[in-house]
């Protein structure tokens, strides 16, 4: 297989040091040392520990646009689109808890405004995608009238307090999120749930 150049190294680096260490605990000198690049590349790049940041973060949420975007273009009902939403966020969000639980810090903290300012921008995009499927299902007859930025809420909102707050779902049970076997059946847990959930809140009454 062909090696990453440098500069996919060194956001593949950053990425597992972010996740592992948080923004703050992350050095340039470390992300420089991992990827086996030098801090003149790092600087060439990105500039500095934050463009690197936000780097990461916008190669994630570029990579979830290209896949809402497919999914919006498919011929199949809104529904499953949705579905189809759904699914692709919460494995996501998943696959990387720590790093989620960062980006929501730097959102929620606005310790640096400019790139909280800059993760909100990018984010917004995506958003906009879900809302236009949500729309469309109810021009189209599919769903019930709805707030729908509330409906989003919802959504997103329960995935990330099953990222981030395990226990209120895991308590009593053996279930432990961090062995990756639980880890699938909560995240399948999870997917059922919302796609019940939206479901029958959007189905049209008869």
């Amino acid at each position: 297989m062909e090696k990453p150049d440098k500069r996919t190294s060194i956001l593949i680096a950053a990425q597992n040091l972010f996740s592992e260490m948080g923004y703050e605990g992350t050095s340039t000198r470390q992300i420089a040392k991992e990827s086996g690049a030098n801090m003149s590349m790092i600087n060439y790049y990105f500039g500095s520990k934050e463009g690197v940041f936000l780097e990461v973060i916008n190669e994630r949420i570029k990579g979830f646009k290209a896949q809402l975007d497919s999914i919006q273009e498919d011929r199949i009902l809104p529904l499953e689109k949705l579905v189809k939403v759904i699914e692709g966020y919460t494995q996501r969000i998943m696959s990387d808890i720590p790093l989620h639980k960062m980006m929501l810090r730097e959102i929620s903290l606005a310790q640096r405004p400019e790139m909280c300012l800059k993760l909100k921008d990018a984010m917004s995009g995506n958003m906009q995608v879900i809302e236009n499927i949500i729309e469309n299902g109810i021009a189209e007859g599919a769903f019930k009238p709805i707030d729908i930025r509330m409906l989003i809420a919802t959504i997103m909102g329960t995935i990330t307090s099953v990222a981030t707050m395990p226990s209120k779902i895991t308590e009593g049970s053996i279930l432990d999120i961090n062995i990756p076997k639980d880890k699938e059946i909560l995240t399948d847990r999870l997917i059922a749930h919302l796609k019940d959930l939206v479901t029958t809140y959007l189905t049209p009454q008869k």
